[in-house]
């Protein structure tokens, strides 16, 4: 996958290829029909200001878009109450595992996409066919979560 936008891609994934919920968010959205812009964050870091938008975009409190398992968070003392919303991002644009993922950003709106399936109420088009997740799960076209 690249790393560069396609001419026609009006989609990102802030994508991790390691992580399970990553690679199935990045194969619903191909089975879309779409091929979205592959941000692979881990090689292409976002800095704090990037970091700022898009936690704008996705609407969420800072805090929300830190990933503690396999991270320094702890190490870090990153759930104390002190740190500013401005200091935890400075810290996820120095230790880019920080962040969660996947996060996804459509012309509909942006979402951390935890679990997988939180992607198709952003995507523009509706699954082309069956999809079954690594795990064995079963996503059924057109079905949206919690419908």
């Amino acid at each position: 996958m690249p790393d560069t936008p396609s001419s026609q891609a009006n989609i990102t994934i802030y994508h991790n290829p390691k992580c399970g919920t990553s690679r199935n968010v990045l194969a619903m959205i191909q089975n879309s029909g779409e091929e979205p812009n592959v941000v692979e964050y881990l090689k292409t870091p976002l800095n704090a200001e990037q970091l700022s938008a898009l936690v704008k975009k996705l609407g969420i409190p800072v805090r929300d878009l830190l990933r503690q398992k396999g991270t320094p968070y702890d190490e870090l003392g990153l759930g104390e109450a002190h740190w500013t919303d401005e200091q935890l991002i400075e810290q996820m644009a120095t230790h880019p595992i920080l962040m969660n993922r996947p996060v996804v950003v459509t012309p509909l709106g942006a979402k951390l996409c935890r679990p997988s399936e939180a992607v198709l109420e952003i995507l523009p088009n509706a699954q082309q066919g069956g999809f079954t997740k690594e795990d064995g799960e079963v996503v059924v076209p057109g079905k949206q979560p919690n419908a």
